[in-house]
């Protein structure tokens, strides 16, 4: 209602809702544009992230760029709270950090920016990806970055461009998005191992720790509680290594936002 008189703006309404990734697919082979900016229906954007992401794609080899997450919805509850430092430190350590060598590996749905010429190019591999030998309804993210750094694209991370979005606020809808997102790491992955050896060795170890960091905090969760069922002693040594890595991770976390409410992030080890 309040554009549908503006000029620069066309409107694709679906007949029904048929995905996020058909939905892209609608909207990218109507569009003319250089550039292609995704922005979920939840999120707010800051009125300078369009000109922030479009100069960083000024350069030809960037085939995307993303923003910095934060949650519109902090202060609704201790989970959200802590989701909002989760999104901290994925922009501002690991994105960051993968942003160094130009292959962030998943650009966030909520807000990220992408070349056009470059999607058109990958449009098919994207719409008819399977899971289980069915269409896949999620991962759409990290897939399409997967796919540009396999088609040669860098991928970056610019932190100065704000977007604010909806994050879960019960931790049942929480787990759930957790689930798709750990689906869709694990997948993703496995399609990346060709792309890895031609990236820097240091995106070869986050892609591995990524993956094997929680298989092996999941099998020292699942050994304590034998141990604890079969001996009725704890497991105070695995304790200690957990409770000391959380403490360490916290505190840097901590000391690099300048903000103390990122020592409460131990909680998240728990969930």
């Amino acid at each position: 209602a309040a554009y549908a008189d503006d000029e620069r703006f066309n409107f694709t309404i679906l007949p029904k809702n048929v995905g996020k990734r058909k939905a892209q697919i609608a909207a990218i082979t109507q569009s003319s544009g250089d550039l292609i900016l995704n922005v979920d229906s939840d999120t707010t954007i800051a009125p300078d992230v369009v000109s922030k992401l479009a100069h960083k794609m000024r350069d030809p080899a960037v085939g995307a760029a993303m923003g910095q997450m934060k949650a519109s919805n902090q202060a609704d509850t201790w989970l959200t709270r802590l989701i909002d430092m989760e999104y901290w430190l994925a922009c501002n350590e690991e994105r960051a950090a993968q942003a160094r060598f130009g292959a962030v590996m998943c650009c966030c749905g909520p807000c990220a920016m992408y070349r056009r010429s470059a999607m058109l190019s990958l449009l098919d591999q994207y719409e008819t990806q399977l899971y289980r030998g069915k269409p896949s309804d999620f991962g759409e993210d990290r897939h399409l970055t997967i796919l540009m750094l396999s088609a040669g694209f860098r991928t970056e991370y610019v932190p100065s461009a704000i977007a604010a979005t909806v994050v879960p606020d019960t931790m049942g809808v929480y787990l759930r998005q957790q689930l798709r997102w750990a689906r869709s790491t694990f997948r993703d992955t496995l399609l990346a191992l060709p792309v890895l050896p031609g990236l820097d060795r240091y995106l070869t170890l986050d892609a591995i720790g990524q993956n094997v960091g929680l298989l092996l905090l999941a099998l020292s969760v699942l050994t304590g509680i034998g141990q604890f069922a079969l001996t009725a002693t704890l497991p105070w040594w695995t304790i200690l290594v957990i409770g000391s890595m959380t403490l360490v991770r916290c505190s840097v976390a901590a000391y690099r936002a300048r903000e103390l409410r990122f020592l409460g992030f131990a909680l998240h080890t728990l969930v």
